[in-house]
């Protein structure tokens, strides 16, 4: 049963851990689900490439619902953008059960193996060996997309499993063409996808250099593993032939995986954060990721901080230096208190209490920027920038906002020989030694240490925002950056913008650590920078766009459906009329 605080600024408590929820003292009350938006003539599906938007559309038009689709374009998009996510990764899945009213967050997070420890990653000397955990075999945690696929085949969708990975089955088999988007990713990954024979002959043709744009990309023995997962479903994975050659060529590369860890890997379905916020005299409901996501969290706190200031009337260069400040904030607890709610205790009540927003509102000086350091916390988390994510609304109202990832570009940059699996890093998203730095020059904390069976912190915030006439579903990849991404996109949204807005909108981001507000090459004018800087803000142009947000606006009112796919990715967006038979 989902719970929330009673008070003006609702937020739900569901996602805390279940030793804090027993714990719990205030009152409490029942969510009343709102009816389900239906838009029976139209379907939509946004997602980060072409084949994979398509995939998703011909199973809506087969009979599917959203859930079935959403395997379809996940699995897709692991084939087709092997950077971002697939079979060898895991990912966060935000769902809406139209026929029940009922939201639920679908936790397919990797996990450490068995064998894993605190020290992992130390060499004699106890320092922390960043090859070791972040390229080959080592670096991988148990993945859970295709556990994912199969929960969500076997508890939500309309048809088999099979149906669903047929498109992904058949792009691996006869291969893909690739664009720019693979080569320029290919390009931060190449001298390490190099080191590595079965990703050397899969992904670089076997040459020691990036391919042409115009090659294509066949990935048979992946065509064989997916296969083998249509016709077994979780067994077809983590148990028999595959689960054997997984463990097999990974301990023979370094790695620490047993058969138990596959077998035994599950999904979990937590309830989501859920809160409110008011703007122009609507109420907004919010309906985003918990943890071992920090991205609820942090969005909730973002803008309830926000909602004790006068952020809704501000000038714009207030409204970015008052946003700044809630995210500097923000980002401090995530360091600070975040972790995998199964292994540590999340304050979830304590982060999101209406007195502690009220308190950090009051420390922030309207007319200068406040020194992080002087907020006392940790170092911040930092995680590996390319994910990927996808929006689909079916014609009977159901919802799916699912974020997906390996964590680096290629993950690992190690491919399993004989599957055709090409396995994450997301074992760097621990922190490796705590209090000391990670690849990014970054430190993590306790909360986030790496443990046997543990999922480590991630930014993925796959959100859905509702209000009386209208309904947005959004997410993008981006690491850190994911959580000010989806906040600012939400903005948009709550000033009525068009859904190409919410997805084009110029991006800027604080995360405490360092202390900058990062931004795109074109977010501010000259003289918008003068202004943040004279209030004491530090600016680091990061020198190239970031994030790919796929977004679906409902809009109640109109019954109709509009979708956009960021312009900085090569996505498609595809509105289209149901079959309503």
């Amino acid at each position: 049963m989902l719970r929330y605080l009673s008070i003006a600024f609702a937020i739900s408590v569901a996602a805390c851990s279940p030793s804090e929820q027993q714990s719990t003292t205030g009152s409490t009350t029942n969510q009343e689900a709102k009816p389900t938006a239906k838009i029976e003539s139209q379907h939509a599906v946004a997602s980060a490439h072409p084949l994979a938007t398509q995939a998703g559309i011909e199973i809506l038009n087969q009979g599917g619902n959203a859930f079935d689709a959403a395997i379809a374009v996940a699995a897709t998009l692991g084939v087709v953008e092997p950077y971002s996510a697939g079979i060898g990764g895991g990912g966060f899945w935000l769902l809406y059960q139209a026929d029940k009213q009922r939201y639920v967050f679908v936790d397919a997070r990797e996990k450490a193996p068995s064998a894993a420890h605190k020290d992992l990653y130390l060499d004699k000397e106890g320092n922390v060996d960043r090859d070791k955990a972040v390229n080959g075999a080592l670096a991988a945690g148990i993945p859970g997309q295709a556990a994912a696929f199969v929960h969500l085949a076997n508890n939500y969708g309309n048809l088999p499993l099979a149906a669903s990975l047929k498109d992904s089955i058949q792009h691996a088999q006869n291969g893909f063409v690739l664009d720019e988007q693979y080569l320029k990713l290919m390009g931060f990954r190449l001298k390490n996808m190099i080191r590595y024979p079965e990703s050397k002959k899969i992904f670089l043709n076997n040459k020691d250099a990036m391919p042409a744009v115009t090659e294509k990309i066949t990935q048979k023995d992946l065509a064989r593993t997916l296969t083998l997962l249509a016709g077994k479903g979780f067994d077809g994975f983590y148990k028999g032939e595959t689960a054997e050659k997984l463990v097999a060529d990974v301990n023979a590369n370094g790695g620490i995986w047993s058969l138990e860890d596959l077998a035994n890997y599950t999904v979990v379905e937590r309830e989501p954060i859920i809160f409110d916020y008011n703007f122009a005299g609507k109420a907004y409901k919010f309906i985003s990721a918990p943890p071992p996501s920090s991205g609820g969290i942090a969005m909730a706190q973002t803008f309830k901080i926000l909602a004790n200031t006068n952020f809704n009337s501000a000038n714009k260069i207030d409204q970015i230096h008052l946003m700044s400040e809630a995210m500097r904030r923000a980002y401090k607890d995530r360091a600070e208190y975040l972790g995998d709610p199964d292994f540590v205790k999340v304050p979830t009540q304590a982060l999101l209490s209406d007195q502690r927003a009220k308190d950090y509102a009051s420390s922030i000086d309207l007319d200068k920027a406040t020194s992080s350091l002087e907020l006392k916390g940790p170092k911040n988390i930092q995680e590996g920038f390319h994910t990927t994510h996808l929006s689909i609304v079916d014609k009977w109202g159901n919802r799916v906002s699912a974020t997906l990832s390996i964590n680096l570009p290629f993950g690992s940059a190690y491919t399993a020989k004989g599957t055709g699996i090409l396995l994450n890093n997301e074992m760097d998203d621990f922190s490796a030694k705590p209090g000391e730095p990670n690849a990014y020059g970054l430190v993590g904390n306790m909360a986030n240490a790496i443990e046997a069976n543990k999922r480590p912190l991630s930014s993925m915030t796959p959100s859905m925002v509702e209000t009386d006439d209208s309904i947005a579903v959004l997410g993008t990849p981006g690491g850190s950056r994911i959580i000010t991404m989806v906040t600012l996109g939400a903005w948009q949204y709550l000033q009525n913008k068009p859904v190409e807005d919410w997805v084009s909108y110029k991006r800027f981001h604080h995360q405490y650590l360092p202390d900058v507000i990062q931004h795109e090459p074109d977010t501010f004018t000259n003289e918008e920078k003068v202004q943040l800087e004279k209030k004491g803000h530090a600016l680091k142009n990061v020198d190239r766009k970031y994030g790919n947000m796929q977004a679906i606006l409902i809009d109640k009112k109109a019954n109709t459906l509009t979708a956009a796919s960021d312009p900085r990715g090569v996505g498609q967006a595809v509105v289209e009329t149901a079959n309503t038979q």
